[in-house]
């Protein structure tokens, strides 16, 4: 393990163990696998962390449910809401289910009926809205004032950045280290976390983040030096 590296903030690697410990019984430790024809075609060894096996079928089941055993009864009484075109909306869904709670769930009109039924089906509440950025914080803004349910952010958010980590954090423990650590960017709450995982545990792995160039706005922002909102990405 590397040294100890206290970022600012409850982003530390005590918070980050503490996660992992917390949200355990709550999701499943998922394999990491590999492939010879693909290392082959690579020139590298290449080892997979494979979240689609993931409750819910993805790696934002682990900040969702972290950030929901955090909070206070009086809270959750009240219930949870967050605004996503899919996956963090089933993760809340499925975390307020298994807790007992209320989930208000904010979706775009256009998302895919598929995902819809799925957070359906976990039991949480749709409130639809016009397919822009605008419309879903507005409308998770008006839910909120009606309900008292606490927001959840799908990925600017202490608590689901750790709980995302801690997918990290497993791949190294069952198949590192590594010289590369590559997540998906997307809005950020997992390759944050793979990148504190990767500081905390080792002290040579490097955190690379990818994204398809039809929605390179972390690229972009990087290279002006400023936020550079996403408007209509092509993934």
């Amino acid at each position: 393990m590397a040294d100890k590296l206290e970022i600012p903030g409850k982003l530390t690697f005590d918070a980050l163990v503490a996660t992992h410990e917390r949200i355990a019984a709550y999701v499943h430790r998922t394999p990491v696998m590999t492939c010879r024809s693909i290392d082959e075609w690579a020139g590298a060894e290449l080892h997979f962390k494979c979240e689609n096996f993931q409750k819910m079928g993805a790696f934002k089941m682990r900040g969702a449910v972290n950030t929901l055993l955090q909070l206070p009864k009086e809270k959750l009484e009240k219930g949870v809401a967050t605004h996503s075109s899919g996956n963090f909306a089933q993760a809340l869904a499925l975390s307020a289910r298994m807790l007992g709670v209320k989930a208000f769930i904010v979706m775009p009109s256009n998302s895919p009926s598929v995902k819809k039924a799925a957070v359906r089906g976990y039991g949480g509440q749709i409130i639809e809205c016009e397919p822009t950025l605008q419309a879903r914080e507005d409308t998770l803004q008006q839910v909120v004032a009606k309900t008292g349910a606490t927001f959840v952010h799908p990925f600017n958010d202490e608590q689901v950045i750790l709980g995302q980590g801690t997918a990290a954090k497993e791949l190294i423990e069952d198949a590192g280290p590594f010289d590369y650590l590559v997540a998906p960017v997307g809005g950020g709450g997992l390759c944050a976390g793979t990148a504190l995982a990767a500081r905390f545990l080792t002290k040579e792995t490097k955190t690379v983040g990818a994204e398809p160039l039809g929605a390179d706005d972390a690229w972009q922002s990087m290279q002006a030096g400023r936020l550079i909102p996403q408007t209509n990405p092509q993934t």
